[in-house]
């Protein structure tokens, strides 16, 4: 019996070696802009895009699979393996787009944390210069890991403060599937599969996959590593689309019109459809996931960049600084509430920013010099 505890406590440890980055990066994958973009679609489509979100966790896990199966095999990051088999150019035309965009991306998550702070209260003038601030401070100057932690604890809120606006508002008698060539209904569709894959977060699982495992290399084999990422990958594409699922539903028939980065119309909606305490419950989950993208971003980002370039990662820091100061900037001076139709255009963008780090991360990953045993792992282990 002990010995079967034993062997049960290792495989559990072995489980959890790996442990951070798939999980981290797709719970990133729910940010402001998703949330909001989940938001927009119950309002307009109650339950129809039900059956679509649940199906691009396909899509999703493969795509990230690949990038932390580049990450173990390689021990490098997405922008640096480009660069050392392509060429610094190729690299970094896959990295600025993702960069360039992820200067409006940014501005989404500091204005969906502002608009999560105003529901308690607190002004933007005061919330985002907070945000910026301590942003920085777990970004610049620690060790991944050490940002890490602070994000493992942060991510359960996102699911606490869903999943309490879903109960609050009730399961109702929708129907579950609608389709329709309409512009209106195909551009929804295009910004939720937008929200699902974002160009950061191939160069961020590669990058936080290829640190961790450096470290623990010692402790566990390449295969068995796979296996371990695999299995968080897949855990964690389901959860991120049933976070996006819950939003949906919670905002079904609310009114089209509302406009979810104004806190008063935000609560307003919210509170027809659910009851008084949702608009506390959302801005609890609103203000988590736009910080947890907002680091997970940067890192993903800035790491992309400076491999591209092939300086030392101890430069990364500018690259938070030119992407950070000009995205609070814009939130600080322009009404929050303005920037809700840009984010519907900014994930739909990210559907075409994606094409080209998508098609590279394939070609690498099917490059036997580059991958050597790990271009095809077709076993999946417990």
């Amino acid at each position: 019996m002990d010995r079967k505890r034993i062997t049960a406590g290792r495989n559990w440890k072995n489980l959890l070696i790996l442990f951070g980055p798939a999980w981290l990066v797709m719970m990133a994958d729910m940010d402001a802009s998703s949330t909001i973009g989940a938001a927009e679609t119950g309002a307009l489509l109650k339950y129809s895009l039900v059956w679509f979100l649940l199906l691009l966790a396909i899509p999703l896990y493969f795509i990230q699979e690949t990038s932390g199966r580049i990450g173990i095999a390689t021990e490098m990051g997405l922008g640096e393996i480009i660069r050392k088999n392509y060429s610094r150019r190729v690299s970094l035309l896959m990295t600025l787009p993702m960069a360039l965009t992820d200067v409006l991306t940014y501005a989404v998550e500091y204005a969906g944390a502002a608009v999560g702070f105003a529901v308690f209260g607190v002004s933007t003038y005061l919330s985002v210069p907070i945000i910026f601030i301590v942003h920085l401070l777990i970004v610049i100057g620690r060790k991944y890991e050490q940002a890490e932690r602070v994000l493992l604890v942060l991510s359960p809120l996102l699911f606490l403060g869903f999943a309490l606006v879903l109960i609050e508002s009730g399961i109702k008698p929708y129907p579950l599937f609608y389709f329709s060539l309409s512009s209106s209904y195909l551009f929804l569709v295009a910004a939720n599969v937008g929200a699902v894959v974002m160009p950061f977060m191939l160069f961020f699982q590669a990058s936080a996959t290829a640190i961790k495992f450096s470290v623990r290399k010692t402790s566990i084999p390449k295969s068995l590593a796979v296996n371990r990422v695999r299995i968080e990958t897949a855990v964690g594409a389901i959860a991120t689309e049933l976070l996006m699922v819950m939003v949906e539903m919670s905002m079904a028939g609310a009114d089209p019109s509302t406009n979810f980065l104004s806190p008063r119309s935000l609560s307003s909606a919210l509170s027809s459809v659910a009851g008084s305490f949702s608009p506390i419950f959302f801005s609890i989950g609103l203000i988590s996931a736009a910080f947890l993208a907002l680091v997970v971003i940067s890192l993903g980002s800035a790491w992309g960049v400076v491999e591209a370039l092939g300086v030392k990662k101890d430069k990364t820091y500018l690259v938070y600084l030119l992407e950070s100061v000009p995205a609070a900037l814009i939130v600080s001076l322009i009404p929050v509430g303005s920037l809700a139709q840009a984010i519907l255009n900014l994930l739909v963008f990210l559907v075409f920013a994606l094409i080209g780090p998508g098609i590279v991360q394939g070609l690498i990953s099917s490059n036997p010099k580059v991958m050597g045993e790990l271009k095809k792992i077709t076993r999946l282990t417990p």
